[in-house]
């Protein structure tokens, strides 16, 4: 159900592996999108360590792919460290550079490796809805103040009761059908576009009981879709 992978290490244990790759954006001539690379390893990391979060894992070290150049090395682990300071993270980061080779383009792969101790159960019939806005490419500078705060994400991870989805490139659509049965309202089809990409998961899904819904809406605020 979640972009992860998940490898038994014991009865009531497993390591989870989240990934993420970034391509045309940074500081090279021919990218597509250039910004720092600490901006591209933050919006990478994120992704990676929501999807790692969101299936119930404890984050625990980050492996990099740096197709960037053995100069963005140190902003590329700045990026990494902004992330994990947002969450309140501490974890050692690891990686390999390509410097046999130059590319024209940026590239950047992350993984997130996390530690699960038990399961994290979806139940489909509950109610269901969005925190931030999905932006992608230059929308993600232009439009920062709409993106879901890391610290806002895991907040919502520690209930025990929400079940969390980061949304990724295929969009909110997608997403929705693994967490509810049901069609989505009219409503919420006015104020999002459910069928772009959410980039660095910009925004996130929840699924929750009826119980916690102005919980949930007075911690997240505007960023509350619902």
């Amino acid at each position: 159900m979640r972009d992860v992978l998940k490898v038994p290490i014991s009865h009531s244990e497993a390591l989870i592996i989240a990934c993420d790759n970034s391509g045309g954006i940074g500081m090279k001539e021919k990218d597509v999108v250039k910004v720092p690379y600490e901006v591209t390893a933050y919006y990478s990391f994120r992704v990676a360590v929501m999807e790692c979060m969101a299936a119930g894992a404890k984050p625990i070290a980050v492996a990099l792919q740096n197709f960037c150049g053995e100069v963005a090395w140190d902003d590329i682990c700045s990026g990494v460290l902004a992330g994990q300071k947002e969450l309140g993270l501490d974890i050692p980061i690891t990686g390999s550079t390509e410097s046999n080779l130059p590319l024209v383009q940026s590239a950047l792969g992350i993984i997130v490796i996390g530690k699960l101790n038990g399961s994290v159960e979806i139940n489909r019939m509950r109610k269901v809805a969005i925190i931030g806005t999905p932006l992608v490419g230059h929308e993600v500078i232009e439009k920062a103040d709409r993106i879901a705060p890391l610290s806002m994400f895991k907040a919502v991870c520690e209930y025990e009761d929400v079940v969390v989805l980061p949304v990724g490139s295929k969009g909110i659509a997608y997403e929705w059908r693994k967490l509810s049965d049901t069609e989505i309202p009219a409503s919420l089809r006015s104020q999002v576009n459910f069928e772009t990409s959410a980039g660095p998961s910009t925004c996130f899904l929840i699924s929750y009981p009826d119980h916690l819904e102005a919980e949930l809406r007075k911690l997240a605020g505007l960023y509350f879709v619902g």
